[in-house]
């Protein structure tokens, strides 16, 4: 980071102390707190739900200070994450100091800083979607030799009360400006906050998404972040919709980043963009062209696309959104510059003229190296996705590219240079694979081509029982309004027996007349026998033992969950049959259900040793 920069950061750390965010240490966190007068200090980190945690500090002292920054402290992992037992739940979380920012809601000056998980042993939780990401990135180093880079483009709806004035055009929001955009208020400030927490924004905008409906405008925005390594981008990505929660709780709007909240208009998506690096360099262009690199990579991504839905469409109504003419992706193809495939080669700036001095007469003509911005965009992603684990998943996916024997001739098969939703392409669309239309697909998908993931990185599996979770619990679809898709019963098709109940939010009585309640369609046989417990002790004979001048000498050897079977275990290994009827958390409200789905991580089978001796 040059000296430009640092003098411009937004972030005041960075501003402070003169060196960039990664370059920070435990002595400039405790340097910046003693002389800028902070008072406490937040662990942040995010649980099975997707969501930041946070876990309070005040400064006692400077002793604890340095204890805390050091040791970090206990957290109780089963009310974190879902595969962790109660029976032994304590985590530590550890602070990482390169994620370091100056609270920008908090009343008394605080320091927040993203952590993370380390089991009893004090190594890394295998299991922690943050450190996923960790082994991603350097499985594919060591394949490559290349560095991983991502960007997010982070959508959302805001809800404001319609007073009238200045109405939008139906669908038609993209790069809209006040006052016809409502929003654009809250965009800045939350892009003002992003940028104080170390959040690298390229720009944000109005996006195409704006309607009308029942006293409420629904107007759809985006931030775009510049390209970083993956692991720092996910966490920008995480600290930013932290920061879009807060500002419209501050502002007091709602706000949502769910896939699809109604029929007929713009879904929200996570577009992630990639790119290559090499002792600075950028590896996606090669004489003004996508390098044979980059159309590896991207060969990769189109063997494994359906599977990398599990990471990136966790939600019922992301499948609502990747529809035909939505701006969202169907088939497993890729092209340049077309909004209609899963993987879109953006423009690059590699033409090599200087357009500023066309612009701008004044401006003398000079070369600007432009090569660090061309990048690849996956676009089937939502704001479902477990950030995480979804670029964990593409940079696994990218790797995969460079150990494919085929993969320049996937590439090749697999471009086009065409709308695919245009009726007169049906033919050619045919002979593309399509995308999952189902959480319950998309788990198939990745059971099929789990290999792929567990090779180099040992990609934690338990999360994506969610996919299945999500599947079974279709009829309760995260508040959409979807009563008119084809596949589902609606009033006008009363007499079809779909699969799929009503999609519509609402209860039984209301004037919806939805399915909201759990029902019996969808049980299946959850019997099970589990040999939970088993302990085998041997006392030696008392003879022995009084030789020793002892009472007793006594082994044991005791097992834990060693053995289960179910008739679920057709459809999947990592189905658990006491999480039934345990609930789960409703994606977006967080409200507790009464349903329990069944779907974890894996339980921990232990064994304990021990020797008791009576003297």
């Amino acid at each position: 980071m040059n000296s430009d920069e640092l003098l411009l950061n937004a972030n005041e750390m960075v501003a402070y102390l003169q060196k960039p965010a990664s370059e920070f240490t435990k002595a400039d966190i405790i340097n910046f707190i003693r002389h800028n007068d902070i008072r406490m200090v937040n662990f942040m980190y995010p649980a099975g739900d997707g969501k930041l945690k946070t876990l309070n500090f005040v400064i006692n002292n400077l002793n604890y200070l340095e204890t805390i920054l050091t040791c970090g402290e206990r957290v109780d992992g089963s009310s974190l994450f879902s595969f962790i037992s109660a029976g032994s739940s304590d985590l530590y979380v550890v602070p990482r100091f390169r994620t370091a920012f100056i609270d920008p809601f908090a009343e008394v000056p605080t320091i927040c800083m993203l952590a993370s998980f380390f089991d009893k042993d004090g190594r890394p939780l295998e299991s922690s979607p943050e450190h996923t990401l960790a082994k991603a990135t350097r499985a594919f180093t060591e394949v490559t030799g290349m560095e991983f880079h991502t960007m997010g483009e982070l959508e959302y709806y805001v809800m404001i009360p319609d007073d009238g004035t200045f109405p939008a055009v139906d669908q038609r929001g993209y790069h809209e400006s006040s006052p016809f955009a409502k929003t654009t208020a809250f965009r800045t400030k939350c892009m003002d906050y992003i940028a104080r927490t170390g959040g690298q924004i390229k720009y944000g905008h109005s996006e195409v998404g704006n309607f009308q409906q029942d006293g409420y405008i629904y107007e759809q925005g985006e931030i775009e972040f510049l390209p970083v390594d993956a692991q720092t981008s996910a966490d920008q990505l995480m600290i930013a919709k932290w920061v879009i929660r807060n500002v419209a709780a501050e502002m007091g709007l709602n706000v949502t980043f769910a896939p699809k909240i109604t029929t007929g208009k713009a879904g929200s998506g996570l577009h992630i963009h990639m790119r290559i690096m090499k002792d600075g360099k950028n590896m996606m262009i090669r004489d003004g062209r996508l390098s044979p690199e980059a159309c590896t990579m991207i060969a990769g991504m189109m063997d494994v696309a359906p599977a990398i839905t599990a990471f990136g469409n966790k939600n019922p109504t992301s499948y609502f959104r990747l529809v035909p003419h939505q701006e969202a992706p169907t088939n497993v193809c890729w092209g340049d510059c077309n909004r209609s495939v899963l993987v879109r080669v953006p423009l690059g700036w590699t033409s090599n003229r200087d357009m500023c001095s066309m612009a701008n007469p004044l401006e003398a003509e000079k070369h600007f190296d432009t090569s660090l911005k061309q990048t690849v965009e996956m676009r089937s992603p939502d704001g479902s996705a477990d950030i995480y684990q979804l670029i964990a998943g593409l940079c696994v996916a990218c790797r995969h590219g460079f150990e494919m024997p085929d993969a320049l001739q996937v590439a090749e098969k697999t471009y086009v240079n065409y709308n695919i939703h245009d009726a007169e392409n049906a033919d050619r669309v045919g002979a593309l694979a399509q995308l999952p239309d189902s959480c319950e697909a998309s788990a198939d998908c990745l059971e099929k081509q789990r290999a792929v993931f567990e090779q180099g990185t040992d990609f934690f599996w338990g999360s994506y029982g969610r996919a299945y979770a999500y599947a079974l619990k279709t009829q309760r679809s995260s508040h959409a309004i979807l009563d008119k898709t084809t596949e589902n019963w609606t009033v006008a098709n009363a007499s079809e027996d779909p699969y799929w109940p009503r999609q519509t939010y609402g209860t039984a009585d209301s004037a919806t007349g939805a399915l909201t309640f759990p029902n019996d369609r969808y049980l299946q046989n959850a019997a099970y026998v589990r040999l939970k417990t088993l302990t085998l002790d041997y006392s030696l004979p008392k003879k022995v033992v009084e030789k020793a001048h002892l009472q007793q000498v006594r082994f044991y050897l005791t097992g834990e969950n060693l053995w289960t079977w179910s008739p679920m275990f057709k459809h999947t290994r990592m189905f658990d049959p006491e999480v039934i009827g345990n609930g789960d958390s409703d994606f977006h409200s967080g409200t507790s259900t009464t349903m329990g789905d069944g779907y974890s991580y894996p339980l921990l089978r232990t064994f304990t040793f021990g020797v008791n001796i009576t003297l």
